[in-house]
């Protein structure tokens, strides 16, 4: 018969595998036998948190407290739970006592930095981060941070090379390909394998820097998810777009000379140049009110749309557009992200926030939301106005085809998706994050 630090270490291992409901039942039966037992609470806390049910495991980790006070996990996992419910100055709080208690515990800092960063205080986010590399200076995770923050303050001599620490936290995110990593050399009649390396609307943001190496006389070969290839085939200065998980030799590409992450052309252009590889005229916007769109949508530089979409979806979605959207200006919305993003909380509103917005005379909202958040037009107070998206949009074309097609019928895109940004503002339409 196994006792309750073997019970516990079994919950947890199950908690790891993944199975966090099983484990959660698993400590519960622990605490019905031993209901101060605080280190468990800290596991049921957890457990609340991996399944994003964060006032319980707040509770969980109080009660934890409660019990033991000189708990500095507990109070570094409340200040987590806390800041997830946006309650940053108390998060703060429960940081600084995590390091009293243990002045040298990293991952207080790790988390306060983090707290003020997504706040939007990054001076206050840097000073953390900096602390914690007193520490632990070789920590991947701490230089990437760091890196990230530079490159937000566009020092990016500083930037990039605390940015490139990211690979040793996931030495094995590149294709498995024997050709080089590309460190910046001349990229004259080198072919060049591409692939983005974080989400779609990074992968959209940075896929330009291909046509910067094709300026320079490189032929580029970019490969990605499945379901962004008709997305990504659009997008001037890349000459191949292949499937992951597919021989990219076997479609053609010839030998390959380098390969590099989007993100790793535009570091490496940088330093080969002081010059960011954007491939073309930056986006610029500044409107002040909602009257001045057309006139600011016509002196968009045309260099910046480096997206096509075929006129035929475009028109397509045009004339899909229900009655209800009329009005001189067509704003389209999203007001929810990724439900699963850790940092969620401090970019989604909920959709009736948009209610003032859908009043103002000459002005029709378009929802631009897929999955997640879709379920609040029913209930908001405009919901009879709102122009709506189909269920089966993007099913057919490709992912965010049928998307960029709305989009190119829109005057201004208002989001608080990346992904949704970054399509906007390739496709030259003005955007409000």
């Amino acid at each position: 018969m196994i006792n309750l630090q073997q019970a516990l270490q079994q919950a947890w291992t199950i908690h790891q595998s993944g199975q966090v409901a099983a484990a959660e039942a698993l400590y519960r039966q622990i605490l019905a036998k031993q209901p101060d037992n605080a280190a468990t609470l800290v596991y049921l806390g957890l457990a609340h948190f991996d399944q994003r049910r964060f006032a319980e495991a707040a509770q969980a980790y109080r009660q934890a407290i409660e019990i033991q006070p000189d708990f500095p996990i507990a109070w570094n996992n409340l200040g987590n739970a806390i800041r997830m419910l946006g309650e940053l100055d108390e998060a703060d709080a429960c940081f600084t006592r995590a390091l009293q208690q243990k002045p040298d515990y990293l991952s207080p800092m790790k988390n306060r930095g983090t707290l003020w960063i997504w706040a939007g205080d990054v001076d206050r986010g840097l000073a953390s981060y900096q602390d914690a590399l007193r520490i632990a200076p070789d920590d991947p995770e701490l230089h990437r941070n760091l890196g990230v923050i530079y490159l937000l303050q566009q020092r990016y001599d500083e930037g990039w090379p605390e940015y490139r620490w990211r690979w040793k936290m996931n030495p094995g995110g590149r294709p498995n390909h024997p050709s080089s990593i590309w460190q910046g050399e001349d990229p004259t009649g080198k072919t060049f394998l591409l692939y983005p390396e974080q989400g779609v609307g990074d992968a959209i943001q940075f896929a330009r820097a291909a046509h910067t190496l094709k300026q320079a006389g490189a032929r580029t070969v970019l490969q990605c998810s499945a379901r962004l290839v008709p997305l990504m085939a659009s997008i001037t200065g890349i000459d191949m777009v292949v499937p992951e998980g597919i021989a990219v030799e076997s479609f053609g590409s010839g030998k390959i000379d380098y390969q590099a992450s989007l993100i790793d052309v535009v570091d490496r252009w940088y330093g080969r140049t002081g010059i960011l590889a954007t491939g073309f005229a930056p986006l610029g916007l500044g409107v002040s009110d909602l009257g001045a769109l057309g006139q600011e949508t016509a002196n968009f530089d045309a260099a910046s749309t480096y997206l096509r979409v075929s006129d035929a979806l475009v028109d397509y979605w045009r004339r899909s557009f229900s009655p209800a959207v009329g009005g001189d200006k067509r704003v389209g919305i999203c007001w929810q992200g990724n439900t699963q993003f850790h940092a969620d909380i401090y970019r989604s509103v909920p959709l009736e926030k948009f209610a003032p917005l859908a009043r103002m005379n000459g002005v029709s909202l378009i929802s631009l939301q897929h999955g997640h958040g879709r379920e609040q037009i029913d209930s908001c107070s405009f919901s009879n106005s709102l122009g709506r998206l189909p269920d089966s949009i993007d099913s057919s074309s490709g992912a965010f085809l049928d998307t960029a097609a709305i989009i190119r019928n829109l005057d201004l895109v208002i989001t608080v998706d990346t992904s949704t940004g970054h399509l906007a503002a390739a496709l030259g339409k003005p955007v409000w994050v």
